[in-house]
């Protein structure tokens, strides 16, 4: 936080004491909000936390189904410092909640968008290419950071039609997946195709 630094160098005492206009102005920073963060001084804790807070959202904005526990990670690689259970409490604060809620009794029930229907109604075989496809996103740990990989498999053929990779899980990761195999198997052809998404990562959980 910026504005101790601007009161410790125009206090009296100071050993070089230099005027708020123009630190404020050096520092590219306005004089109002220094005027009011003086006249009721926010603590080092509330700053950071805000910063926390603001940064919360934005990943619960890009991607719902994120509940505490998956955004304490992403702000662990967006070398934010923050334990889960703090991330717990200021996502409780905020109300920030992942799409999918738990009942009571354990299960979980997923709110928001209406579930679709299950078209291939738990028979994952093909007689033919192209009828059925499976996608899955893992993660995989690397020197840099975790990526994750959305692979897009033709049960019939048993081959990979399509995939995508990205420094973060959101949706966009298996659309973009998704997209790649209709350019590359699909495109011009009148079959069509039946598509059941079979997720392995903590977002069904995630609270």
């Amino acid at each position: 936080m910026i504005y101790p630094l601007v009161r410790e160098l125009a206090a009296p005492g100071a050993p070089v004491r230099v005027p708020v206009a123009v630190t404020c102005r050096v520092l590219k920073i306005a004089k109002q909000p220094y005027y009011r963060w003086l006249a009721d001084p926010v603590s080092q804790r509330d700053w950071d936390e805000a910063h926390l807070i603001n940064a919360a959202i934005d990943i619960h904005v890009d991607d719902p189904a994120f509940g505490y526990r998956f955004i304490a990670d992403e702000l662990a690689d967006a070398d934010f410092t923050a334990s889960e259970r703090r991330v717990w409490r200021l996502c409780s604060q905020m109300g920030i909640t992942s799409a999918f809620v738990r009942k009571k009794r354990g299960k979980s029930r997923l709110v928001g968008p209406p579930v679709r229907d299950d078209l291939v109604r738990r028979e994952f075989t093909a007689n033919r290419p192209d009828l059925l496809w499976l996608t899955d996103i893992t993660e995989h740990p690397t020197s840099e950071g975790k990526v994750y990989l959305c692979a897009m498999k033709d049960v019939f053929s048993n081959r990979i039609v399509g995939y995508s990779i990205a420094d973060r899980m959101t949706s966009e990761l298996a659309v973009a997946a998704l997209r790649m195999a209709i350019q590359q198997r699909v495109l011009g052809r009148l079959t069509p195709v039946e598509f059941e998404a079979i997720m392995t990562t903590r977002a069904a959980s995630a609270a």
